[in-house]
C-alpha cells in the first residue's frame, strides 16, 4: 500500500532542461571564434562533469562551467566582457518564469488528500526554493527535499526520515537514472513520466524490468496508475 508519493521538480513538475539546452547555445556563439559551436558544447558538458563533486547540480555551478571552459578553449585570451556576457546568460537562466507542466496541478489536487505527498529533487537549495516558492505549488507537499545527488544512499535516507518501508514509498519523474533505478533497487516503487529533452547525463542504455516500476506518457495518466495498485 502506498503511503508517501515523491516528485521529482526539474522536467516533472515545471520545465527546466530546455533553459539549459538554451544558455549552450548561447554560450556557443559567444566562443566560436575559438572553437566550433557543437565541439564548445562538448566540451562544456565535459566540464560540467568534471566539476559536479565541487560545485553539484544547478545553474551557478553552470555558471562557474561556463566560464571555465571559456578560459580552457581560448586559452585564456576571451575579453573581460565575454565573463560579463556568460553571467548575464546565468542571471537570464535564475530569472525565468516557472512555468508548470501541464496536468501537473490536477495530480497534485488530486492526491494530496489520501497520500503524503513529498518533492525530492537535486540541485542548488537557493534556487530550487526560490522556483517552489515562484511556482505556487508548495502547499501541497508535506515534505521538501533537495539533494545533493540522488542515489541509493539518499532515498534510503530520505525514506527512513518518512518513517515508511520501501515498499510504501513512490518516486515518479523523468529521468530514469535519478529518479526510478535507485528506488527500484531499495524495494519501492516509481513511475517513469518522461520529458521531450533529457540531460545527456541522466541518460541510460538499456530497458528496466522490474515489478515496481511503470512507465506513463503524462503526468495525467499517474493517478489512476496509482489507484490501481
Amino acid at each position: 500500500m502506498i503511503k508517501v508519493i515523491a516528485f521529482d521538480a526539474d522536467d516533472t513538475l515545471w520545465v527546466n532542461e530546455p533553459f539549459f539546452r538554451e544558455a549552450e547555445e548561447k554560450f556557443a556563439s559567444l566562443v566560436e571564434a575559438f572553437m566550433p559551436r557543437h565541439s564548445s558544447i562538448k566540451e562544456l558538458y565535459l566540464t560540467e562533469i568534471e566539476n559536479l563533486g565541487l560545485y553539484g547540480y544547478g545553474i551557478k555551478g553552470f555558471i562557474l562551467s561556463m566560464i571555465q571552459t571559456a578560459l580552457r578553449i581560448s586559452d585564456h585570451k576571451i575579453p573581460v566582457t565575454f565573463i560579463d556576457k556568460i553571467l548575464e546568460i546565468g542571471y537570464d537562466m535564475m530569472e525565468k518564469p516557472i512555468e508548470i507542466l501541464p496536468g501537473v496541478e490536477e495530480v497534485l489536487a488530486e492526491l494530496h488528500n489520501d497520500y503524503r505527498l513529498v518533492m525530492a529533487t537535486k540541485g542548488d537549495l537557493v534556487d530550487q526554493e526560490k522556483k517552489l516558492k515562484k511556482s505556487g505549488l508548495d502547499h501541497y507537499f508535506h515534505h521538501i527535499e533537495i539533494m545533493s545527488e540522488k542515489k541509493q544512499a539518499d532515498f534510503a535516507k530520505l525514506i527512513r526520515h518518512l518513517d515508511v518501508d520501501p515498499d510504501e514509498f513512490l518516486m515518479m519523474g523523468n529521468s530514469l537514472k535519478s529518479d526510478v533505478l535507485p528506488v527500484l533497487e531499495l524495494g519501492g516503487h516509481a513511475i517513469h513520466i518522461p520529458f521531450h529533452i533529457t540531460w545527456e547525463h541522466e541518460m541510460i542504455q538499456y530497458e528496466i524490468e522490474h515489478d515496481n516500476f511503470y512507465q506513463a506518457k503524462h503526468i495525467a495518466q499517474v493517478v489512476e496508475m496509482i489507484r490501481g495498485m
